[in-house]
C-alpha cells in the first residue's frame, strides 16, 4: 500500500498562496500537543517538546502500518503561537510568547496505538512534558498565507493581516496564530523556508 501524504490528500490545508490571504474552513483535527512559553531559539524546554513530538509520530506510524496495514509521512510539524499583547508577537518579542507545538495524527491512528508509541517514547526519553496530550483542534474559518522566508520576517505580513485584512473584511481574532512548517529548518537556508500562516477568524460584529 503506498503511504499516504496528508501534505497532497488534505493540499487545502497545507498550501497557499504567496503574498495574498485565503480562507479555508478548518474540520476538526486531531494533534499531539505540547505547551510552552518564552523564547524557543533559547528554552531547551522547546527542543524536547518537539524531540517528544517526532518520538510519538514516528512510532505511531510504524504501529499504525504493523496493525492495520495503513501507513503514512508523518505530517508537518505546526505551531500555535501568542502573547498576552498581540504587538508582542508581530514585533517579535519572543520572551514573552506563549506556544502549543503539535503534529496531526490519522483519524484512523486509535487511542491504544497512542498509548502504545507513549510507551515507547517514554522508555527512550524519560518522563514525558506534563502538558503532553492527544486532542482534537477545531479552528473553523481561517485566513492564511505561504511566507517565504525567514521566521523573523514574518511580523511585516502579520501586520499587514491585522490591522488592514481582517478589519477590512469585519474580522476578528477567534483563536491563536497558527504555523505549519513546511521545510525542514535544519537543511534549508533561511530566505527559503515555507511557512503557511493561519489566523482564525470571526465575525467582529
Amino acid at each position: 500500500m503506498d503511504k499516504i501524504d496528508f501534505k497532497t490528500q488534505l493540499a487545502t490545508f497545507y498550501s497557499a498562496p504567496n503574498g495574498s490571504f485565503v480562507t479555508v474552513d478548518m474540520p476538526a483535527m486531531r494533534f499531539v500537543k505540547i505547551n510552552g512559553e518564552g523564547d524557543p531559539n533559547r528554552d531547551p524546554a522547546y527542543q524536547r517538546a518537539i524531540e517528544w513530538l517526532y518520538s510519538l509520530s514516528y512510532a505511531m506510524k510504524f504501529a499504525s502500518k504493523t496493525a492495520s496495514g495503513k501507513d503514512y509521512v508523518v505530517p508537518p510539524l505546526e505551531g500555535l503561537w501568542w502573547a498576552d499583547n498581540p504587538d508582542d508577537f508581530v514585533g517579535r518579542r519572543k520572551h514573552l510568547w506563549q506556544w502549543t507545538m503539535m503534529i496531526m495524527v490519522p483519524d484512523f491512528v486509535e487511542r491504544p496505538l497512542y498509548e502504545a508509541a507513549l510507551a515507547r517514547s517514554r522508555d527512550k526519553l524519560g518522563e514525558p512534558p506534563v502538558s503532553l496530550r492527544l486532542e482534537p483542534l477545531d479552528e473553523g474559518r481561517c485566513l492564511q498565507t505561504l511566507h517565504v522566508g525567514s521566521y523573523d520576517d514574518e511580523g511585516p505580513v502579520l501586520a499587514r493581516l491585522h490591522h488592514e485584512i481582517m478589519p477590512a473584511m469585519g474580522m476578528t481574532f477567534a483563536g491563536p496564530h497558527h504555523e505549519i512548517y513546511l521545510s525542514d529548518a535544519r537543511r534549508t537556508p533561511p530566505e527559503k523556508l515555507k511557512t503557511i500562516l493561519r489566523q482564525p477568524v470571526r465575525s467582529a460584529g
